[in-house]
Formats: C-alpha cells, structure tokens, sequence
C-alpha cells in the first residue's frame, strides 16, 4: 500500500501544482478585464466572470501592437512617443532601463542568458550555476582589470530573484549544457539533473580559440 500510495502521489502532486499555477496565471490575467469600462466587462454582458477571457484579451492586444509596430506608421508612431518619454525626467530612466533589459531577453539575438557557466558563489570552493549576460560596459569597465564577464547568479527555487556579479572569464566554467537545462536543474534544487552527456564541463582558460 506504500507503494502504491508513493506513486500516486508522484503523480498527482506534479499534476496538481501544474494546473494550479496555471489557474493562478489565467486568473491573474483576467484581472485586466477590469480596465475595460463597466458597460462591456463579461460580468455585464454574460451575468459571470469566464475563466482566461483576460488571458485572451492580454494575447491580441499584444499581438495586434506588433503587427502595428512592425509597419513603417507604427514605427513613427513608437518613435514619436518615446521621444515624449524621454523629455520626462524620471519616466526617462524608468522606460529606458525596463527597454534595454526586455530588448536583451525578447529581441531575436539577445543576448541575456545566453549560456550557462559555474561560478564560485557565495565564496572560494562553493560553486553555483549562473548564466553570462555579457561584458561590463561603462565606466564599470575602466575600473576592471583584465577579462571580466558578466554573469546572473539565480535563486533557489525562484530564479527570477538573484544576483548580478561581474567576474574574471578565466574563474568561469562554461557548462555543455541549455540555458532550459540549466534552468530546471536550479529550479529544482539539484534535483531534476540533466540528460546524461549533458553538463559536461570546459573550463573556459582550456577551450581552444577561435580561429
């Protein structure tokens, strides 16, 4: 009967919290139905609230503003209000802060998580799992002497929070390994570990250069 009760619940707890974080999501998106005047918000028109009606909405709004910013009008357009932004002092840093880092992540040929690497982290001989999301820029960089790369150190489970650190190239170790592999194996907290032949480590001071 343990058995079969461990298996059971190795199956059901996965399924359970799949379609409980997908409730949430849905349920979460819905919430911008609530923008839309009261005339016209489903509870009006239909006497209930339907379960991912904001979800959709959320989807063609979003995919009717890019087929709109893809054409040359659009394209004025976007620039003329975001020359307006930019004569606003405070929303100028916001805007453009929040541009450049979904610019890296959603852009084709972005260059945020790019590659999964080691690191020592927190201190000398502990090693985590990070991701290189470029090179120091700025005046950052003329302080810095030698190689340095920078990398995001996620938390466990919830990699959205975690650490920007820049570090020497040669105290890095490029990991043979995806960027989603990586990923769920930190999600996870080592316990989801990769596909065998996957993972293999380099150490980036031993890789051959480019010719």
């Amino acid at each position: 009967m343990k058995k079969y009760l461990i298996t059971g619940l190795l199956i059901l707890i996965p399924l359970a919290i799949t379609i409980w974080v997908l409730h949430l999501i849905v349920s979460s998106m819905d919430q911008v139905l609530t923008l839309l005047p009261p005339e016209i918000q489903p509870e009006t028109l239909f006497g209930r609230q339907i379960l991912g009606l904001g979800l959709a909405l959320t989807f063609i709004v979003v995919l009717l503003t890019g087929v709109a910013g893809s054409n040359i009008i659009g394209q004025r357009l976007l620039r003329a209000w975001e020359g307006v932004l930019k004569r606003i002092p405070v929303v100028n840093s916001i805007y453009n802060g929040v541009k450049q880092v979904s610019d890296s992540l959603f852009r084709p040929g972005g260059q945020a998580f790019r590659k999964a690497v080691l690191v020592q982290w927190p201190q000398v001989g502990s090693w985590t799992i990070a991701f290189l999301t470029g090179r120091p820029g700025g005046d950052v960089a003329t302080h810095l002497r030698g190689d340095y790369v920078s990398v995001y150190v996620p938390t466990t489970p919830n990699p959205t929070g975690g650490y920007f650190v820049m570090v020497r190239r040669e105290d890095i170790i490029e990991l043979d390994m995806s960027v989603e592999e990586a990923l769920k194996y930190v999600i996870s907290m080592g316990v989801a570990t990769p596909k065998p032949g996957v993972g293999r480590a380099v150490p980036a001071t031993l890789r051959e250069p480019p010719v």
